[in-house]
């Protein structure tokens, strides 16, 4: 594990301006979920994802650590990451109790968070075993839902694809926010993951 020392450089007014474009993009997603009582196909997985704040800062926080990571884990991490998620859902889908999974989604966010403020570059086998684990927890979550479907197989399809496409996202904003201010504003964006997760985890534990 190797950490590099934080020294943030002071922002310009237009550092500030794209700095509030960017967080204004990460907030545009709804806190509340897909009411399970109108749970339908590919649309609403899709949705699932987007319209769950703890779930969509952790899926960007995946792409803006891997941007971090760097080459094999830029690409590999938003490959690792669904698959598992898959995993975790079929948990979900045939009711295997496990605990603390609200937990586990908010600490996904405060350790992701946590990581790229401090570019914390783990071992590509460690890593992948970290977002792993996070995947396990999110998705169990889709899962509990994936039996009220109308379509289970398309709510699952959609739930990935949008899972993925948050991957993509956060690497490609990571990749700009990295090239800005030696990286200073991928560290705002990082801190402000982990206080969402803070935040999160004090929702799971309320």
């Amino acid at each position: 594990m190797t950490f590099t020392r934080f020294s943030a450089p002071r922002l310009t007014r237009a550092a500030i301006s794209r700095l509030g474009l960017l967080l204004v993009m990460f907030s545009g997603a709804a806190h509340a979920h897909v009411d399970t009582d109108s749970v339908g196909g590919f649309a609403a997985g899709f949705l699932h994802p987007l319209t769950g704040l703890d779930h969509f800062t952790a899926m960007v926080a995946v792409g803006l650590w891997g941007v971090i990571l760097g080459r094999p884990a830029t690409w590999l991490l938003p490959v690792v990451f669904p698959m598992i998620m898959a995993l975790g859902s079929v948990v979900g889908i045939v009711g295997l109790a496990l605990p603390g999974i609200e937990i586990g989604i908010a600490l996904s966010a405060l350790v992701l968070g946590a990581f790229i403020v401090w570019r914390v570059a783990l071992p590509l086998w460690l890593a992948c075993l970290v977002v792993s684990v996070f995947a396990i927890c999110h998705g169990y979550a889709h899962g509990a839902e994936l039996p009220l479907a109308s379509d289970p197989f398309a709510f699952a399809m959609g739930f990935i694809l949008a899972t993925g496409s948050l991957h993509a996202a956060g690497i490609g904003v990571g990749v700009v926010a990295e090239r800005f201010h030696q990286g200073v504003l991928l560290r705002v964006l990082g801190a402000v993951t982990a206080l969402l997760g803070v935040y999160f985890l004090m929702e799971a534990l309320a």
